[in-house]
Formats: structure tokens, C-alpha cells, sequence
């Protein structure tokens, strides 16, 4: 063979070679690449973030645990760590990294596999994109073709700011932003160079840095990180010493973020929910990286969730101190049955094997303990609100008990949505509200006697008991039937100064959307059942002078590029209910029960701050309520049982006892806190000619002199020396 026909030869197969490498790269690169439209908008499933109203991370929806950082958020130690670990070339190449890949090529031929790696940080960009993890030559082959796509697409900045948010950290966190809360339990901003260097160590292998296992190996690879930045000048000597000697203190390993977004848990779902009955159009609440703005103030919420731990940890020992279930064998044995019956095992068992998993269950002592446990657990509702913008600031569905033994509990019934209660007495301002539009005031007097009142239709008789038996005389004013929560008087007023259709229609007004009949029984909230958040919205009619503002929880919604979904609100939802007059006397008549009467039991947690309010406690101690409000906060909460058949079983279940001190914790919590910035707000009557005697102040002024006996110089020397009387205008 001639030396030209071997050159020719070897020409040929050199381009035969080249040939079939280019036919196989052209056959690997011909389907499966991405769109330009997907280049451009890479699907990343970013996790939707629900945010308080003072900047707080509430909570996360997601498929992925991933969150949207813009470049300039993002730690510029992480990005120079990341670039000296990943790419030292990285601003220098298109997407590929020629000389990595040749010396790649040849170890990887030689080796008969795939040992060696050639990628660049965009090349793991478009790997995290588009493409599965598996290592084959087919895909390194596309990874290298997109990432030039991608060059061509973005700036260097906007590459390391897509990769900074796709790039998995372990622990189910994806993104700078995650991984920051997981590990550290804190915004991206606030990491020292030890912790960006250390996020950076981890990408290589997150099982074996992330600091779980082995502690030593992965602070040993933050030095690596930290040593890289040193030697490609992104550190001095000293910075990278000092940054080497930091020590690493990771958030608790046993708490999720999901387990950490628990300041408000059923406020953030009861939004979930009411977002998922298509009010996103075309948005995806999991994926599309929302960001949902609330009303909720996080500061408030932890001193509802402080100040109700608290009490109810407390209340439920006296509760359980005080029931036997050896006097409540019957319930027992039906819980037990109805337990039982509720299981799928049981469900799916055919009849023979029915009786054999009941017998199980039966004597099954932990079973028996956790129904036991289940029945008796007292579950406790709360919210707070702005009552002249109607923003719920706090929000609380369950007792901290529930909350603590069933770790799902966020999806569990919302106890200020979800449930409805007769409300007791706490009903009984609607029904006086309605007695002073019909053209009684505070000072107008009432029989306390025994009634019966019977139906002129069907002659059926009701004989409401509670008659004030500790007041020494039968008639009392408007104002002293209020603050000692006196039935008699409640009943007279329902059917011999208003109606109950006419109480029924204002309770509307005010907010309640549950259904309510028309019966006298209504006058002691006994004609229906209430959800609680609607109950205790009602109040705020009075704060804000007889306008009832309608409750709501988001303020906005955008995109992660900051576009607006949802318009921030702008307008409230408001009824014109009764007049300024009507419920300047109904806060008067509330103060006293703050003050005087059933609600005082708040007055030693909370005694320097004008306030109004209702206790409500029903039959048997089934509830207890305490509705209230400054001249700045309308708080209510609910405390009861999931199963109607446990009740408190003595006084320490009336709401004087079990509600009102709550509020007033609640309260104290709330205005102690400097940063919250509430002030000590006396309440503003109306001003009407003072000269005129039927004036809303000479009014009050009679009415408080004429119920407590107190002369207007024996009053005026109270306010100046207690707290806890109202001061009254001039």
C-alpha cells in the first residue's frame, strides 16, 4: 500500500469517524431539547409563599420546597463560593468548558465509562432544567447543547441566579432560600461566610455534607469551599481564617420547615382552601411561586398562641382533675364503639371478622387511652381583629394539646371557621341593641322577676331560668341586666320590647351568616348556632360606631417577578347597621361588664386599658365565650369540646372563669409588647349637646351614677384612684 492510498485511507475513516460522531450527536440532539418558549420560561415549581402582614414567612405551598430568590438577595459569599468550587472559568466560557471536556473525553474513554465530569455551572443548570440526573453520554452530550442555548439565552447573572434557586440542597430543600431556613433558620441576607460556604460544600454530595451525619466531614469540606474562595481572591487570608474558625450551629433536625411554619397554621389553610376554589385562574398555587400577602400580624399571633398555652394548659389539668370517666361509663362504652366503627379495618372486615377486630380494639388499652384522650381534649378558638378594616391580625383553630400531639394538625378542623356553637349570653348585646334602637337607653328600666312567656299560637310555654338572685332589688336598669348577664330580662326584652325576627335581621347586619330562628330563646343564644369567627365579628359593629366591617385575610397576591394577581384591597366590605348613638351605649353597657360584672375576671390581667366586652356560657358548661375590644382590638375566643356530650362539670366551666381570663392575657400580651405600639386609648362617646339630657353622654352619666349609686364626685375619685372603672365624658 502506497503512502498516498494510506493517506487517503486514514482521511477517510478519520471522516467516517467524525461522521458518525456527528450523526449520533445530531440523532441525541434532535428530540428532547427544549423550546425556545421553555428557555425562556423554565417550569421550576416554585413554592407559592404566604407572608404576614409584618414580613414573616408563614408558610409554604409547594410540590417542591422552593422559593424564588432575586440575584441581588442572594449572598454574594454563596455566589463566589459556588464559582470557585463549581466554575472558576464560569464568566469566561459560553456554556462549555472546551479543554475540561477533551481531558474529560479521554479518561472517560480510556476508563470504558463515564468517570470524569466535564460540566460548568450552566451546563448543571440545564441539567437541573430539562434533563434527568442519570450519567450517560447522551445526556452530557444534550446538557452541553442546552447549556450553550442557555448562554445565549441569559446573562451570567441571571444563570447563577436560576442555578442558585433550582439547585437541590437535601432535606427536601431546593434553593438558596430553603436551604438557608432548613439548615440555619434564617433569611439568605443574614448568613455569615462560614454558612454560605458551608450551603456550597454540600451541593457535591448533600448526604454526606449536610452536617447530620457527620459533622467533621462536612466542616472539613466548608474549609475546602473557604480555601478555594482564599486562592481565586475571593477572600483574604484573614477573612477566610475567621470564616474557617466559625463554628456551625444547624436548626433542630427534627423539625421540618413545614413543622416550623406553625405560628398560624389554620389561617394559612383556611386561606389554601378558600384560593383552591378557582380564585387563581389560570395559576397554579404549588408551582407558579406566588406570593400570597396576609392580614395576619405574626407578632400578635404568638402572644394568642403564648397566652392561650398558658391558660389551657392549666384549664385542661382542672378539667381533668375534676372528670371521671367511671361516672361516664355509658359515653365510654359508645366513643369506643363509634372509634371502632370508624376505622378501615374494621371497614373492609366481612361480618365474621367484624366482632373478632371490635373484641381486639376492646381490649386494646392504648386505643381505649387515645379515644379517651380525643373526648376530653379542650379545644379552643381565637381570632383578633381590626374591627374598622375588618384585617384578622391573629388567628388561632385549636388548643396548643391537639396542636402538639397530632402533627398534622394544620390540616385539622379550624375551630373559628369550622364549627358552629350556640353562643349564649355572648349573643345577648344584638338583642339590648336592638331594645335601644327600639327607644330604650341604659338607664331604662326592666323587671328581673320569674318570666314565662307563652306562644299566643300554640299556647307552649318558656320559662327561662337566671333572674340576678344576687341583686337586692326587682327592677334594674338596662345596664345592670347586661353586666350581671340577667336572662329574665334578656327574655322580656326579646318579646315585649323588640321582636326575634327583628333581632334576627340585625344579627345578619352584623355579620352572622348562619342560620338563625326567630324564637325568644334567641335572646339568650339559644335560636341557632354560630361559626365563631362570624360571632365574633359582630362586636366590632359597636367599636366602630355601628358600622359592621366584613372579616378577611388576604391583602394581595403577585408573581415571583413581583406582578399583581390580585389587587391589594382597597375597599372593605362594610353595613351601616345601627346608629353612632345605639353603639356608643352598647360599648358603655360592655365596659361594665369589663369592668363590674361577669367579664372582670379579665380586669387583673388587663387593667389599665378602656375596654368592652360579653361572656357567654351555655347549657350544661357546654361553651364558654368571651367577646371583647378596645378602642383599638376586637378579641374573641371559644373554649369548649369536639364531642357535645363532654361538658365542663361545675362553675369552673362558666365563661366568667374559663373565657374571660384568657382575653385578659391575651390582651395584656398584645399591649405590653413595645413593638406592636398599641396605645392605652380611653373609648370616645359620641359628643351631642351636653346640655341636652337625652345626649348620649348625660345618658351614660345618669346610668352608671343611677346602677352604682355613685355620686359624680365619688366617681370621678374612683378613676383617679383605680383602674378598671371607665371614664366617663363631661
Amino acid at each position: 500500500m502506497t503512502a498516498k492510498i494510506f493517506l487517503i485511507t486514514l482521511i477517510s475513516i478519520i471522516v467516517g469517524i467524525f461522521l458518525i460522531i456527528w450523526l449520533y450527536v445530531l440523532s441525541v440532539t434532535s428530540d428532547g431539547l427544549p423550546s425556545i418558549d421553555q428557555l425562556e420560561n423554565p417550569s421550576q415549581n416554585l413554592a407559592t409563599q404566604v407572608i404576614s402582614s409584618d414580613g414573616e414567612l408563614l408558610d409554604l405551598f409547594s410540590v417542591q420546597r422552593r422559593i424564588y430568590l432575586s440575584y441581588d438577595s442572594i449572598p454574594k459569599d454563596f455566589i463566589n463560593g459556588l464559582i470557585a468550587v463549581e466554575d472558576r472559568n464560569f464568566y469566561n466560557h459560553w456554556g462549555v468548558h472546551v479543554s475540561r471536556v477533551i481531558k474529560a473525553a479521554i479518561k472517560n474513554l480510556l476508563a470504558g465509562r463515564v468517570k470524569e465530569g466535564a460540566s460548568t455551572l450552566t451546563m448543571q443548570l440545564a441539567r437541573n432544567l430539562f434533563l434527568h440526573p442519570r450519567t450517560t453520554i447522551e445526556r452530557k452530550i444534550q446538557e452541553a447543547f442546552i447549556a450553550m442555548q442557555i448562554e445565549r439565552t441569559y446573562t451570567k447573572e441571571e444563570i447563577l441566579e436560576l442555578y442558585s434557586n433550582t439547585v437541590i440542597f437535601g432535606r427536601g430543600a431546593w434553593g438558596i432560600q430553603v436551604a438557608s431556613e432548613i439548615y440555619f433558620n434564617k433569611a439568605p441576607k443574614d448568613l455569615t461566610t462560614g454558612e454560605c460556604a458551608f450551603l456550597v460544600g454540600i451541593l457535591k454530595n448533600p448526604e454526606n455534607y449536610n452536617g447530620m451525619v457527620d459533622m467533621d466531614k462536612a466542616i472539613r469540606r466548608r474549609n475546602l469551599v473557604l480555601d478555594l474562595m482564599y486562592d481565586q481572591g475571593y477572600l483574604s487570608h484573614g477573612q477566610m481564617l475567621s470564616a474557617s474558625e466559625e463554628s456551625i450551629n444547624l436548626a433542630d433536625k427534627k423539625v421540618s420547615v413545614h413543622k416550623r411554619f406553625m405560628t398560624a397554621p389554620h389561617f394559612v389553610e383556611m386561606i389554601r382552601q378558600d384560593l383552591t376554589q378557582n380564585k387563581l385562574k389560570d395559576k397554579d398555587l404549588y408551582r407558579d411561586g406566588l406570593i400570597i400577602y396576609t392580614t395576619l400580624n405574626s407578632k400578635i399571633q404568638k402572644a394568642v398562641n403564648e397566652a392561650v398555652t398558658e391558660h389551657i394548659t392549666q384549664f385542661q389539668r382542672t378539667f381533668d382533675n375534676a372528670w371521671s370517666w367511671s361516672r361516664n361509663r355509658e359515653l365510654l362504652n359508645k366513643l369506643i364503639t363509634e372509634a371502632i366503627r370508624k376505622r378501615a379495618d374494621y371497614i373492609v372486615a366481612d361480618k365474621a371478622n367484624k366482632s373478632k377486630i371490635e373484641s381486639k380494639y376492646r381490649n386494646d388499652r392504648d386505643f381505649i387511652d387515645s379515644v379517651k384522650n380525643a373526648a376530653t381534649t379542650v379545644q379552643c378558638a381565637v381570632v383578633v381583629l381590626d374591627p374598622f378594616k375588618g384585617n384578622i391580625l391573629a388567628m388561632l383553630g385549636a388548643s396548643p394539646k391537639f396542636m402538639k400531639e397530632n402533627p398534622d394538625a394544620k390540616h385539622s378542623l379550624n375551630h373559628a371557621t369550622q364549627i358552629r356553637r350556640q353562643p349564649g349570653s355572648s349573643f345577648k348585646p344584638i338583642v339590648y341593641a336592638c331594645a335601644l334602637e327600639a327607644g330604650m337607653t341604659p338607664e331604662s328600666r326592666m323587671s328581673r322577676a320569674p318570666y314565662t312567656y307563652v306562644n299566643p299560637y300554640n299556647g307552649e310555654k318558656w320559662t327561662p331560668r337566671g333572674t340576678g338572685k344576687n341583686i337586692d332589688y326587682d327592677s334594674v336598669t338596662l345596664y345592670t341586666a347586661l353586666i350581671n348577664s340577667i336572662n329574665t330580662v334578656s327574655a322580656r326584652l326579646i318579646t315585649e320590647v323588640t321582636q326575634p325576627n327583628k333581632v334576627v335581621s340585625m344579627a345578619y347586619r352584623m355579620g352572622i351568616s348562619s342560620s338563625l330562628y326567630s324564637v325568644p330563646a334567641l335572646s339568650l343564644g339559644a335560636g341557632g348556632e354560630v361559626i365563631p369567627l362570624e360571632m365574633i365579628s359582630t362586636f366590632g359593629t359597636f367599636v366602630n360606631k355601628g358600622i359592621h366591617i366584613k372579616p378577611y385575610s388576604v391583602q394581595g397576591i403577585e408573581d415571583y417577578h413581583g406582578n399583581i394577581i390580585m389587587k391589594l384591597r382597597n375597599t372593605v366590605q362594610a353595613t351601616d347597621v345601627c346608629s353612632p348613638e345605639i353603639a356608643d351605649m352598647m360599648t358603655y353597657m360592655m365596659s361594665g361588664v369589663v369592668n363590674f360584672g361577669t367579664g372582670r375576671g379579665a380586669r387583673k390581667f388587663f387593667p389599665n386599658v378602656d375596654a368592652a366586652g360579653k361572656t357567654g356560657t351555655t347549657n350544661d358548661y357546654a361553651d364558654a365565650w368571651f367577646i371583647g375590644y378596645t378602642p383599638e382590638l376586637l378579641v374573641g375566643l371559644w373554649i369548649g369540646f369536639d364531642d357535645r356530650r363532654v361538658t365542663f362539670t361545675s362553675d369552673y366551666g362558666y365563661a366568667s372563669y374559663a373565657a374571660a381570663p384568657l382575653w385578659g392575657k391575651i390582651m395584656q400580651k398584645i399591649y405590653s409588647n413595645p413593638s406592636l405600639s398599641y396605645r392605652k386609648m380611653k373609648f370616645e362617646y359620641s359628643t351631642a349637646d351636653s346640655t341636652n339630657p337625652n345626649s348620649v353622654n348625660n345618658i351614660i352619666l345618669r346610668s352608671f351614677e343611677n346602677s352604682h349609686g355613685f355620686t359624680k364626685e365619688k366617681r370621678d375619685s374612683l378613676i383617679k384612684n383605680m383602674d378598671g372603672y371607665p371614664k366617663l365624658p363631661e
